[in-house]
């Protein structure tokens, strides 16, 4: 059973995602507007957020960066809003994925068992994987690991860069991880996209650039220049060189 704050200010889409997450055993808190839902978020402390982003009052933009500062819960945005730009907009805020309503529990349930596994290969992991592209091995579990000024610790699920921590929501903690298990390997958008994030639709690869522009925000002395989350072009993206 998960944890979930529901986030949506229209009382017939709240009502139905409730019941819908309540029948497949996840115990859902409900808020009707951004300033409601943060106070939720300490008061019941939750494990995932779904969050509208057409909220009255403070939006789901600003709900989702303000948990941003000071948590990294993994927040999946549930909006109507399916242009490219609101995605984009939407995952460049934090959030970990983005699913246009109407949505059936059936795919709510998918995209929240996958963004909340923290280490791909984890449980079930690898399942995700689908479609057309060679299937691509899991992280392995090892001790930490330094590239440069930049340290993973995959057992503790740590990253440091000199000395200090990185905080990386679990999107980009998950594509680090996957990334730095295989140095100098280019993935494609679409492999990241079926193992990181364990879907299989082409249109949803706008989550692996969005992800990794955070990621490189985070970790890269220059993120015109990556020295660690590396664009080959025509291709997709790779780790390194080391």
């Amino acid at each position: 059973m998960t944890r979930v704050l529901l986030i949506e200010d229209d009382p017939a889409v709240r009502k139905g995602v409730h019941l819908a997450l309540r029948r497949r055993g996840h115990e859902v808190e409900a808020a009707a507007s951004g300033e409601t839902g943060l106070l939720a978020l300490d008061r019941s402390r939750p494990e995932l957020v779904l969050l509208d982003l057409m909220l009255p009052g403070m939006s789901g933009l600003e709900v989702c960066r303000r948990i941003r500062e000071t948590q990294q819960i993994p927040i999946i945005i549930l909006s109507a809003r399916g242009d490219d730009i609101d995605m984009v907009v939407g995952l460049e805020a934090g959030a970990d994925d983005y699913v246009v309503k109407p949505a059936s529990g059936e795919v709510l349930q998918a995209r929240m068992r996958a963004v909340l596994r923290r280490v791909v290969g984890e449980g079930d992991g690898g399942a995700g994987a689908s479609g057309g592209s060679p299937a691509v091995s899991a992280p392995s579990a090892s001790s930490s690991v330094t590239y440069g000024a930049l340290t993973i610790d995959r057992a503790g699920l740590l990253v440091t860069k000199n000395g200090r921590d990185v905080v990386l929501a679990p999107s980009e903690l998950k594509l680090l991880l996957f990334l730095s298990d295989s140095p100098g390997q280019v993935f494609s958008r679409q492999q990241l996209l079926e193992q990181v994030w364990e879907h299989s639709f082409y249109g949803d690869v706008r989550l692996v650039d969005a992800c990794v522009m955070r990621l490189r925000a985070k970790i890269e002395d220059d993120s015109r220049t990556p020295a660690y989350v590396q664009t080959v072009r025509g291709f997709g993206y790779r780790f390194g060189p080391l």
